[in-house]
């Protein structure tokens, strides 16, 4: 080899390192040099990408989900449950055991919201503001959709089309159940949330909503072709349709009948000092509301269609109800139905992980978490691990009848079971916050389980359904779902 060679073999080798270790370099050598600590175990990937190569790699091509996590733990050790790396653009800390979570979870005076999709859920929204602007707008919105009155009148609206939608299904024999629930789902969503009965209008939010929810995961950047700047487009476009309508109730406002749906309690709302929210505010919390009802109600019915057939041991017993519709009161009573939801969303993992993004410097266990570093939650290492739930991959409603299993000890370490809950911390986006009033979106989940349990009720007393392919391979971004949807023949019986 001649010298010429020999130089340029010698300079790609001292390049290919300076970018193998570019990120540990730029990130966590000066965070050590300052003496703030020490950094919690793990490698940060290259330039610009960090570990998004390897994090596609396990989602989206292997298909083995878990396997990112087990590949740290295998080589840095299970030990305080917290890894460094660099995902979705920032320098991020992974933590995945219970304690670690808790830590991150319940300490919002520590740890704000870390995603980088707040643009698209709206910076005004309860997802986005925090403190005193979270607290009003909380108690506002938490009226307007979670208060008993408000469910009832939820509960009575929905059934007609669940009911039509499951006639139609059987008459049709054979259906892909992602898209059927998501059509129901979104017209019972634009129904209660703006009165919004169009076809055509329902069918163009839908599409619009789908590439906002495709974005809020994606490699925030913003040009023509990304995921992230078509999901701001979509966005714009779907507030300019909420904004019209807004306005048109405005203009007639002295006239018009009233609505009772969400944009008019919203737009009528007053805080303690009269305050009313602002244009912008009930924008912003109708399409992040939006966003985490729909997408999770969709899903959590497809997993339903998937798992029962599978596992018909744990069939929710129904029957026939007095009356032609299920009232708030008799939803409320179905325990076992309302289990088999909770039970659904662990194995489904509807949402693998959540964002964080220290405010301060952190310490847990003798390492540090950066100020202003990303902190992702990793749920689903929790919801899959034998040490807390036994055979996590079985689907076993019953798990959650007793306070002394490990599911039990989990839910003591996230502050109680009915305080929080699993579902309370798996909904679409990982939208949540969990802080002394509880999780963020909590004020969405009840319209999550109600229209849930109706549906599952229904198809229960009246239908019968098998797989088409029970056998079919999973995809995991942006949400863990059946290649083919889960398709099923369904008969009226």
């Amino acid at each position: 080899m001649d010298m010429t060679a020999g130089f340029w073999l010698w300079l790609a080798v001292v390049v290919g390192l300076m970018l193998w270790w570019w990120n540990e370099y730029w990130y966590a050598l000066p965070f050590l040099l300052r003496r703030r600590g020490k950094l919690p175990p793990g490698y940060m990937g290259l330039p610009f990408l960090g570990e998004m190569l390897a994090f596609l790699w396990y989602f989206k091509v292997l298909g083995r989900p878990d396997d990112f996590i087990n590949a740290k733990r295998r080589k840095y050790g299970d030990g305080i449950g917290m890894y460094r790396t660099h995902l979705f653009g920032s320098p991020t800390i992974i933590v995945c055991t219970p304690s670690a979570n808790k830590l991150v979870l319940q300490s919002e005076s520590r740890f704000g919201i870390g995603w980088n999709a707040e643009e698209l859920v709206g910076k005004t929204s309860l997802v986005a503001v925090e403190g005193a602007a979270h607290t009003r707008v909380r108690g506002l919105v938490l009226r307007a959709v979670n208060q008993p009155d408000a469910l009832r009148k939820i509960t009575l609206m929905v059934q007609p089309r669940v009911t039509a939608a499951l006639k139609s299904w059987s008459h049709r024999g054979r259906i892909t159940t992602l898209k059927e629930a998501n059509k129901v789902t979104f017209a019972n969503t634009g129904k209660y949330f703006a009165s919004f009965e169009t076809e055509h209008v329902l069918d163009t939010l839908d599409d619009l909503f789908k590439g906002i929810v495709n974005g809020l995961r994606a490699y925030p950047l913003n040009f023509p072709g990304t995921a992230h700047h078509h999901a701001l487009q979509c966005r714009r476009k779907a507030v300019a349709i909420f904004r019209e309508e807004l306005e048109k109730r405005k203009r007639c406002e002295a006239s018009s009948e009233a609505k009772n749906d969400l944009m008019e309690a919203l737009m009528e709302m007053k805080d303690e000092e009269g305050n009313r929210l602002s244009e912008i505010e009930v924008l912003d919390n109708i399409v992040s509301l939006v966003i985490a009802g729909y997408t999770s109600t969709s899903l959590v019915i497809m997993w339903a269609f998937y798992y029962l057939p599978k596992y018909p041991q744990h069939m929710p017993i129904s029957k026939k109800l007095n009356g032609n519709l299920i009232t708030y009161e008799e939803i409320s009573s179905c325990k076992y139905t309302s289990k088999v939801v909770e039970e659904i969303i662990r194995l489904a993992n509807v949402a693998a992980f959540t964002f964080r993004s220290a405010k301060e410097d952190v310490e847990y266990r003798g390492y540090k978490i950066p100020k202003g570093w990303k902190v992702v939650c990793w749920l689903r290492y929790i919801h899959t691990n034998p040490e807390y739930f036994e055979d996590p991959m079985c689907f076993n409603p019953d798990r959650w009848n007793v306070r002394g299993t490990k599911a039990g000890i989990i839910f003591s370490v996230w502050r109680g079971a009915k305080n929080l809950r699993w579902k309370h911390v798996c909904s679409i986006a990982s939208f949540h916050s969990t802080s002394s009033s509880g999780c963020r979106l909590q004020v969405i989940n009840q319209y999550l389980e109600n229209h849930s349990i109706q549906l599952i009720n229904s198809v229960l007393i009246n239908f019968r359904w098998k797989l088409v392919n029970p056998n079919v391979g999973m995809s995991y971004l942006p949400h863990p779902t059946p290649a083919d949807g889960v398709e099923i023949d369904i008969t009226h019986i």
